[in-house]
């Protein structure tokens, strides 16, 4: 029995040792200790702030008292901040530190139209017809720029060397402003960006999503009495639903990882007069710009067929466009593994209940908030989904990116239920969860070399000899456009 009793004894030891496999656990890293412990204690901070974004309601290029509030909290916190860059009133640049690496950080902080929200689990406009942060981006500028300042402090203190520069990037969901910001040369010496979103759940973000063009067409024509001499008239209108009706029937004969939105802007104003005039905003979207070429154009010249039809003038308007990401997996799985250290966010009983009510009201399944980190996924080569200019910075500077939880499961995106949840404590929760990922994954960047280098490398590989131009007009931004 004694013999027993050692030989399993001994077979535990040996069992426990390295050399049997077993991984010791890696000793917490002190500055990612800090980063998080400074976040926690400007965490009341940064709730106010972003209550006080989500409250602005301001949309692209109108964001004037959210990039005020960014901007002055930044200087608060020691950076040196940088105005109106980039021909935009609202963009600016918050940087600290010297020399390399420049590890930068993007923060969005633009509203959509018409999604004003209390905060309460079933639709209640805050102020009527007015903009709402439907996309989570009260919360996504804050926890970005509440990163950048944790590292900051630890260059400060001189436990990391180079410099941190946050992005303040306007107008995401239209004219995407980081396309005029990349145009000025901002991001040129940037080693890594880092990026995160709001999302109703968390992980690291390794799909590219997809590339889109955004062009205006415009049909002018000949007004006349709809019922006394229309004989007289050349009906924009029927122009426009001549193209329309083009668009439905090429639906057909496109791939489908290509997709194609319009919004009829104007279509005439009274019922008793032939329209002169008629405009619609057009959107083609795919997962890859070479893809989208060809479809973008050909939905183009269908409005000079329109416009014969029905007898009138036409013109088309580049405002924008987009690229996919270019997904970089080296500091994807640094992410990744900084997500797991974190683990997942924890709720009470309250946020479950807010949570399974908005599910209730949108006619989701009432399973709550998940935030379990999953598995680092691959990166599909048609992947679905949304679009964002982050994209074109993707193909200027390596990004490293992350989702984060502060939305319940199955939420319908851009609607009320994503403002209401932003303005409360499970979007607080996600924020501060977010710059928490976000600051352990730079100070990995800091002070790792041979990260960067393979980080650059892998951009490298994957850019080859595709040299970027953004989808963009000739000219200053779009400021006065609107939506």
């Amino acid at each position: 029995m004694k013999n027993l009793y050692l030989g399993i004894t001994a077979a535990l030891i040996l069992s426990a040792s390295p050399l049997f496999g077993q991984k010791n656990t890696p000793k917490p890293d002190p500055l990612k200790q800090a980063v998080q412990q400074t976040i926690d204690s400007r965490f009341a901070s940064m709730t106010d702030l972003s209550d006080k974004i989500w409250a602005f309601e301001e949309t692209a290029f109108n964001e004037t008292q959210s990039a005020a509030a960014l901007s002055a909290y930044a200087e608060e916190l020691g950076f040196k901040v940088t105005r109106g860059v980039g021909e935009i009133p609202t963009a600016f640049v918050a940087e600290y530190g010297s020399g390399a690496p420049i590890i930068g950080i993007l923060g969005e902080f633009d509203a959509l139209p018409g999604l004003s929200q209390n905060k309460v689990p079933f639709k209640s406009p805050l102020h009527e017809d007015a903009p709402g942060h439907g996309c989570g981006h009260n919360l996504f500028g804050v926890a970005s720029l509440s990163a950048a300042a944790a590292i900051k402090d630890l260059i400060a203190e001189g436990k990391l060397k180079g410099t941190v520069r946050f992005y303040g990037t306007p107008a995401e969901e239209k004219f995407f402003g980081k396309l005029w910001m990349i145009r000025a040369g901002l991001m040129d010496d940037v080693d890594v960006m880092m990026d995160w979103h709001p999302a109703a759940e968390t992980e690291t973000d390794v799909q590219k999503g997809l590339a889109l063009a955004d062009f205006i067409v415009e049909f002018n024509g000949q007004a006349a009495h709809a019922s006394a001499d229309p004989w007289n008239g050349r009906s924009a209108s029927d122009a426009l639903e001549l193209y329309t009706s083009g668009i439905n029937y090429y639906r057909e004969h496109i791939k489908p990882t290509v997709r194609i939105h319009y919004h009829i802007q104007d279509g005439g104003q009274v019922v008793n007069v032939v329209p002169d005039y008629s405009r619609l905003w057009v959107r083609v979207r795919d997962t890859s710009r070479e893809g989208l070429e060809p479809v973008w154009k050909q939905v183009e010249k269908m409005a000079e067929g329109a416009a014969i039809l029905a007898n009138v003038d036409y013109k088309v308007t580049l405002v924008s466009g987009v690229h996919e990401i270019l997904v970089n997996r080296t500091g994807s799985e640094y992410m990744q593994q900084n997500l797991e250290a974190l683990g997942p966010i924890t709720y009470t009983p309250e946020e479950q209940e807010f949570a399974k009510k908005i599910q209730e009201a949108t006619g989701k399944p009432q399973i709550g908030l998940l935030s379990e980190i999953k598995p680092l996924k691959e990166t599909l080569e048609h992947s679905m989904g949304g679009s964002t200019d982050v994209g074109d910075v993707s193909w200027v500077v390596p990004t490293i990116r992350l989702s984060a939880t502060t939305a319940p499961n199955g939420t319908p995106w851009h609607s009320w239920a994503v403002v209401a949840s932003g303005g409360m404590s499970i979007g607080h929760k996600g924020m501060g969860y977010a710059a928490k990922a976000l600051a352990m994954t730079m100070v990995d960047l800091y002070q790792n070399e041979t990260l960067r280098n393979e980080i650059q490398a892998e951009f490298k590989e994957k850019k080859g000899d595709y040299v970027y131009k953004g989808i963009v007009p000739d000219g200053p931004p779009p400021l006065k456009a609107g939506y």
